[in-house]
C-alpha cells in the first residue's frame, strides 16, 4: 500500500488523484485508463503518484474504497433507519429519486466497478466483498431490531431477506441503466418489498 499522508497538504494531492483516477474510470471504464491520463489529470508527476499509490493496482483498489465511502455516506442516514417498513420505504424512495436525477443512467457507481474489477485478483474482489457486507450490515441489524420487537416471524432469516434486498436494489439499478428508465428500479424494488411484507408477522 502507498504511504499514507500525515500533511494536509499531502492528503489533499492524495484526494486529487484520487477525485481525478473515479472521474475517469467513471467516463471511460477501468481498462481505458492509464497512469498518464490520471497524472495529466490531477496534474502530478509519476514520483508524486508513486509517492501515494503503489501503483496502478492499488490506486484503482483505492478508488472502490473512496466510491464505496462516498455511496454509504449518502445513505448511511436512511439504512440507519431501515427498522420498520415506512424506513425501508424511505431508502427505497431515495434510490429511486437518485436515479431519477440521473435520467436512469449512471446504475450504481459500485456496482458498475465491481462489473470490471471483481475478477481481477482476489484483494480486489475481496474489496467488493467488504463493501457490500458494510452496505448491507445496517439493513440486516435493521431487520434483527424488527425481528425482536415481534414485527417480523420468528423464522425469518433476516440475512437471507436482506441479501434478497440488495440484489433487488443492484439489478434494478443496472435494469434502469440498461433500458434508460426508473421504471425497472421501482419495478425491482417493488418485488423486495413484497418479500419484506410477506416477512411480518400480521402478513
Amino acid at each position: 500500500m502507498g504511504r499514507t499522508p500525515t500533511t494536509a497538504r499531502g492528503r489533499a494531492t492524495r484526494r486529487r488523484i484520487l477525485d481525478a483516477a473515479a472521474a475517469l474510470i467513471e467516463r471511460r471504464g477501468v481498462a481505458a485508463v492509464t497512469l498518464d491520463d490520471v497524472e495529466h489529470a490531477a496534474g502530478v508527476g509519476r514520483s508524486q503518484l508513486y509517492h501515494y499509490f503503489d501503483g496502478r493496482d492499488d490506486l484503482v483498489r483505492s478508488v472502490v474504497h473512496s466510491t464505496v465511502d462516498t455511496v454509504l455516506a449518502a445513505q448511511e442516514p436512511l439504512l440507519l433507519e431501515t427498522d420498520s417498513l415506512a424506513g425501508i420505504d424511505r431508502w427505497f424512495d431515495a434510490i429511486v429519486a437518485n436515479g431519477t436525477r440521473q435520467d436512469a443512467v449512471g446504475g450504481c457507481a459500485i456496482g458498475s466497478l465491481a462489473g470490471q474489477l471483481s475478477g481481477q485478483d482476489d484483494l480486489t474482489r475481496q474489496a467488493f466483498v467488504d463493501a457490500f457486507a458494510r452496505w448491507e450490515a445496517p439493513l440486516i441489524a435493521g431487520l434483527r431490531r424488527m425481528q425482536e420487537a415481534g414485527e417480523l416471524r420468528p423464522d425469518t432469516d433476516v440475512t437471507e431477506l436482506a441479501d434478497l434486498t440488495m440484489a433487488a436494489v443492484q439489478g434494478g439499478l443496472l435494469l434502469a441503466q440498461v433500458r434508460r428508465s426508473p421504471d425497472q428500479l421501482r419495478l425491482a424494488l417493488r418485488g423486495a418489498r413484497a418479500a419484506l411484507e410477506d416477512a411480518l408477522t400480521n402478513a
